[in-house]
């Protein structure tokens, strides 16, 4: 049954056109995209960062989406102190490669799902989420790694095998979106999804940024690893709970550049479990440290309706410490 008129839906709808079938959280260090754009992969040192990627390689062939809401955050390269919005939504249908100071990354465009995006639009301002919406803009370096680590390396001729609608937030500049805020923003966007009539398509959302890292000032190069993964224990078994944690938890225990993680839960609260439905599996896991200067974080998560296509190969579901 449908909510009353100015309710909000908690049970997801069944069978909907749009089926939201898996999360997948991992951190986008732009080193690491470097270390691919430069032929370092197999370089001990960057090799223990990419082994923990080899399973999700295989389970993307197999699992592809139709399209990909990707949630991270923009780095002074679409929006600056002229503009900061808090929740950006892109509505394009491509989205142009940034360049960061030192040429663009030499990977595709992204091309976008606007009648997908146009929908999510009216449906989440609807429920009281006052979006910006954008039809050009650059992307950096927090969208495309985590493209780059899931498919690979493809060329700037080639094309992302997934579409692309972006969903920027900030937390570069204060004020920052709290947790509480991000998750119910994916509820939101999990109502939206499953009142799509449209084609029938499998989405994912991806939750992307940190974890612990701090870039400046007498903290920097901190890392906390047994933050990291209590953060990750939570956000698998009690996402609500994670939305107590506010925003000096975040920089306290994880750095100042830590605050990207609230962005996953933008993802998790989308996610079955959190509309009365069973509890997603957990597919995959890996945790390691360091990638530059940061701690890479990586999860996998299905909801239980999702299509089984899980690698034969499940060696890297163990967490890496070294």
């Amino acid at each position: 049954m449908p909510p009353a008129k100015g309710e909000k839906a908690e049970v997801f709808r069944k069978n909907a056109p749009a089926q939201y079938t898996s999360a997948l959280f991992t951190s986008h260090v732009p080193a690491i995209g470097a270390a691919m754009d430069l032929g370092k992969t197999e370089e001990p040192y960057w090799k223990k960062v990419f082994s923990g990627y080899e399973w999700t390689r295989q389970w993307a062939k197999e699992n592809k989406p139709d399209v990909v809401i990707l949630v991270y955050n923009d780095h002074a390269t679409a929006f600056d102190s002229s503009i900061i919005p808090t929740f950006v939504l892109g509505t394009g249908a491509e989205y142009p490669v940034a360049d960061e100071g030192y040429g663009p990354r030499p990977v595709p465009d992204v091309k976008g799902y606007p009648e997908l995006a146009a929908h999510i639009a009216q449906s989440v301002i609807q429920d009281d989420f006052d979006l910006t919406l954008v039809n050009e803009m650059v992307v950096d370096h927090g969208l495309t790694v985590p493209l780059s680590l899931v498919y690979g390396e493809l060329d700037p001729e080639d094309e992302w095998p997934v579409k692309v609608i972006p969903l920027a937030v900030n937390v570069v500049q204060y004020p920052v979106p709290s947790g509480r805020r991000c998750y119910e923003l994916g509820k939101a966007l999990r109502r939206a999804l499953d009142k799509w009539d449209g084609p029938e398509l499998n989405v994912q959302i991806w939750g992307t940024g940190g974890m612990s890292h701090q870039l400046q000032g007498p903290r920097a190069g901190l890392i906390n690893e047994e933050w990291d993964n209590a953060f990750l224990d939570h956000l698998i078994a009690d996402p609500l709970g994670l939305t107590d944690w506010d925003h000096m938890e975040y920089v306290d225990e994880a750095g100042s550049e830590g605050i990207e993680l609230v962005d996953w839960l933008i993802a998790r609260g989308a996610m079955d479990d959190q509309f009365q439905g069973d509890a997603p599996s957990v597919d995959h896991r890996f945790y390691h440290v360091p990638a530059s200067n940061t701690a890479v974080g990586h999860l996998v998560m299905s909801n239980p309706g999702a299509p089984k296509n899980a690698p034969a190969n499940t060696a890297a579901n163990t967490p890496d410490q070294n």
